[in-house]
């Protein structure tokens, strides 16, 4: 099966990502995998107050990918795959491309104006390196030029 990886935040474009992703998945007969990562967080010598700070960060990114799981399966039907993980973004995508042959692209939103933001930036410039392709979907589209375009 096809696997669309969407890296999610809480941009707009993020959500792009996504819709291009589902409407492709849908398309092609495949599926999506939801990614949402958390930042390592600075060292706090207090280990309760690392704790919680880890924790809260945690909770929001299950927050935010549980709410887009939820948006694709009421705009497609699709259920995806969701996975929350701590650490450096490049590292741990190239991590799940290695372990899922199944993953047949990277889907990242870009911003609609000034930078494109950091994975895109990373991606970019190492694309020949990476093992599927990488679509970066314009955060300036509406849902209809997506759904036009995918």
């Amino acid at each position: 099966m096809r696997i669309y990886l969407v890296v999610i935040d809480n941009t707009p474009e993020s959500a792009i990502a996504l819709r291009f992703a589902a409407r492709r998945a849908v398309k092609t007969g495949g599926g999506v995998e939801i990614l949402a990562l958390i930042e390592p967080q600075e060292f706090i010598p207090f280990g309760g107050v690392q704790a919680t700070i880890e924790e809260e960060a945690r909770l929001h990114a299950e927050g935010l990918v549980a709410g887009a799981a939820g948006t694709l399966i009421d705009e497609s039907g699709l259920r995806p795959s969701i996975t929350v993980r701590q650490g450096d973004g490049p590292k741990i995508i190239r991590e799940m491309i290695a372990a899922n042959p199944d993953i047949a692209a990277l889907v990242l939103g870009a911003a609609p104006n000034g930078s494109p933001g950091p994975l895109i930036a990373h991606f970019a410039g190492d694309s020949g390196a990476l093992p599927v392709p990488l679509m970066i979907i314009p955060g300036s589209l509406d849902a209809e030029a997506i759904d036009r375009l995918s």
